[in-house]
């Protein structure tokens, strides 16, 4: 009994020899851990108290400015602003969209940013915005070409070649007043298309200040001694040819009529003043400068 009993005290006492080996090896490491845990909490505590004060952004602010200022005192800073190419923008508008004065460091301005802020200026097409070392801000400006009034409702807008609108102020259009007026379901998607047929007869294009879209088909046209002129709605090209053919060997336009049909392929129908209606019978098919044959006299 002696001996099994000093077996197992000996055996506990080996037991707790291991235990506090161990716990010497356990202990301290988990009071390093629990050090860097520490400084890491305490890390990533201020880190974002700095952030959400906004004590990082000023001081980047402050890094970024000082490095601008003092780019600017060594000679990179605005003196110039070229613009080109500006005839009917707002001036105004686009000093106040690149927001920049003289003096100013010329790093700091995007011409990216200003270049498509720019574009969004409605008499706007295209614009090509640089930083020109070591002083100057370039501003290339290609602008929508007017080509026409578009009445819709009580509205009157200005149109570009394309049909879009460029301006719908009264006081901004009025100067374009002589451009030939569109109106109808349709008009503002294929006015393009008419006045590049129409551009290919100066004879008949000088005369034509109206344009009606009819069941989004086909044109009227109006002139300016008031003759309406009734276009097919297919061939079209085909028909300016032959109006402007008229035009030019008997002055057809000027004639007393109020209403010319071009929507018969082999003939062209008028409408006399008295409101008679009868056929022109021109040879459609021999060449303008062919004088050799007059046509009818109406």
């Amino acid at each position: 009994m002696a001996a099994k009993k000093k077996s197992r005290g000996t055996r506990q006492s080996t037991m707790n020899k291991r235990r506090k080996g161990a716990l010497s090896v356990v202990i301290p490491w988990m009071k390093r851990f629990g050090a860097v845990l520490g400084v890491a909490v305490a890390v990533i505590w201020i880190g974002s108290w700095l952030v959400l004060s906004g004590t990082v952004e000023r001081a980047g602010n402050w890094v970024e400015n000082s490095f601008l200022m003092a780019s600017a005192d060594m000679g990179l800073a605005v003196e110039n602003v070229l613009v080109e190419g500006r005839a009917e923008s707002d001036a105004n508008v686009i000093m106040a969209i690149i927001n920049i004065q003289k003096g100013d460091p010329l790093l700091s301005f995007d011409p990216h940013e200003a270049q498509h802020l720019i574009e969004q200026v409605s008499w706007i097409k295209t614009a090509q915005v640089e930083r020109r070392w070591p002083d100057t801000i370039y501003i290339g400006l290609q602008e929508k070409t007017p080509v026409a009034l578009w009445k819709n409702g009580d509205q009157v807008k200005l149109l570009d070649q394309s049909g879009e609108v460029i301006v719908a102020e009264k006081g901004k259009i009025s100067k374009f007043k002589n451009l030939i007026a569109v109106s109808g379901d349709g008009s503002r998607d294929t006015v393009g298309d008419l006045l590049s047929d129409l551009s290919a007869h100066k004879n008949i294009r000088e005369r034509v200040s109206v344009a009606l879209r009819i069941g989004e088909r086909r044109w009227d046209l109006g002139t300016d001694n008031g003759v309406k002129i009734k276009m097919p709605e297919d061939g079209q090209q085909n028909a300016l040819e032959r109006l402007a053919r008229a035009q030019e060997e008997d002055a057809l336009l000027d004639q007393d009529i109020t209403e010319i049909d071009m929507r018969e392929q082999d003939r062209i129908s008028i409408r006399t003043a008295p409101g008679k209606i009868q056929d022109y019978k021109a040879n459609m098919n021999k060449p303008a400068n062919d004088s050799s044959k007059k046509s009818e006299n109406i």
